[in-house]
């Protein structure tokens, strides 16, 4: 992860947003939020921003993330992403073989 300027996040590579969202995180419950609020759980690194994870979805997915909150748990940094395209949590669900 670089600066926390924006020029450094609108340069982001693939390599830097693979090490940001580290996985999706599938549960009944996170799969309600895809289906239901257009929303998508990753874990994500420990150290990132909400600004850096959307840098990363945007670098990685070429999907425009509308708002992220972000919460810790025992598994690890957690975003919840919910997307601004009306079915932008389906569709990249459907493309990492979730849904």
């Amino acid at each position: 992860m670089s600066s926390t300027g924006s020029g450094a996040l609108e340069s982001m590579t693939a390599e830097e947003a693979r090490r940001i969202i580290i996985k999706p995180y599938i549960t009944e419950k996170a799969f309600n939020l895809i289906e239901g609020q257009n929303m998508i759980v990753f874990i994500v690194d420990r150290h990132a921003t909400k600004k850096n994870i959307k840098a990363a979805l945007k670098t990685l997915y070429e999907t425009e993330a509308q708002k992220v909150n972000t919460l810790r748990s025992i598994r690890g940094k957690k975003a919840i992403v919910k997307f601004a395209a009306e079915e932008g949590a389906r569709d990249l669900a459907t493309t990492l073989g979730l849904v």
